[in-house]
């Protein structure tokens, strides 16, 4: 079964789980414009979609996010409109979806808080994939890795509970 990792947001990514192992990753794609005077970057909608294709997924887990103390409302609505947008690709193909917060994946794996937290315990989890998140701006590409690696383990309890 193919599992979801997601880490929403313009600065996160997609990770196509298979087996514990990555079967695809990608940046959460986006395009810019001029709003205001100013470039703003936005999630492009139509090429997250094409990038899933017609991969079956089994079941997505997205980290359930929240606004952060002390951000603006207009960066507010912006992360808001990424996370909807992603939710509601996955919605209209029918895949079955999981929120995690942040606190509970990471905690569940041991993911340290440095900078480099998340990439240095995707790489120990998953050294087979470790050359798809080498630098410190991959840190999205990891955490969608880590979340679908969570939502993998998630499952696999629940069956043998079952």
């Amino acid at each position: 079964m193919i599992i979801l990792g997601v880490d929403p947001g313009l600065s996160g990514a997609i990770c196509l789980l298979h087996s514990l192992e990555v079967a695809e990753i990608h940046d959460i794609p986006t395009f810019s414009l001029s709003r205001n005077g100013k470039n703003k970057r936005e999630v492009d909608a139509v090429k997250l979609a094409n990038m899933l294709g017609e991969t079956v997924i089994g079941h997505a887990f997205v980290e359930q996010v929240n606004a952060m103390p002390g951000q603006g409302t207009s960066s507010m609505f912006a992360f808001g409109k990424s996370y909807g947008i992603v939710i509601g690709i996955l919605a209209a193909r029918g895949v079955p979806m999981t929120f995690v917060a942040p606190k509970t994946w990471k905690k569940a794996l041991g993911v340290p808080a440095s900078k480099d937290g998340a990439r240095a315990r995707a790489s120990q989890l998953m050294p087979t994939n470790s050359w798809l998140w080498p630098l410190v701006k991959h840190d999205g590409r990891a955490e969608a890795a880590l979340i679908a690696y969570w939502g993998v383990r998630t499952l696999n309890s629940i069956a043998q509970a079952a």
